[in-house]
């Protein structure tokens, strides 16, 4: 997809084109998803939208900017924390080569076991 479209497009460009592939691959996409926050006596219904759901398993927050920051990881990790799930995907589509924007995002990471 990235390949075809290039970089410097709108994010929202990107959300919709990789929905698409991944639905086409079989996957359960979700696209802006609301999600609530509840924190003492306040109820939000929709505190954000998950850019991209798959399978209700990973969070994939879209970028479409010159860098990636340590607040948007943060910003993913937070996601995780509120929808609780572990894995995310945080992708940067104004890269030249996709890898260099793709950066997996865990949470509650344990590690591996001491043997």
């Amino acid at each position: 997809m990235h390949r075809r479209i290039g970089p410097g497009l709108l994010e929202t460009v990107y959300r919709r084109c990789l929905a698409c592939e991944l639905k086409k691959r079989g996957f359960e996409v979700v696209e802006e998803l609301p999600v609530p926050i509840d924190y003492d006596d306040l109820h939000d219904p929709c505190a954000f939208r998950a850019d991209i759901v798959v399978n209700g398993l990973i969070v994939v927050e879209l970028k479409a900017k010159q860098a990636i920051h340590a607040i948007d990881k943060t910003q993913t990790l937070s996601h995780l924390r509120l929808m609780n799930l572990n894995v995310g995907l945080l992708i940067n589509f104004h890269e030249s080569k996709l890898i260099d924007g793709l950066h997996r995002i865990v949470n509650n990471y344990q590690g591996p076991k001491p043997t």
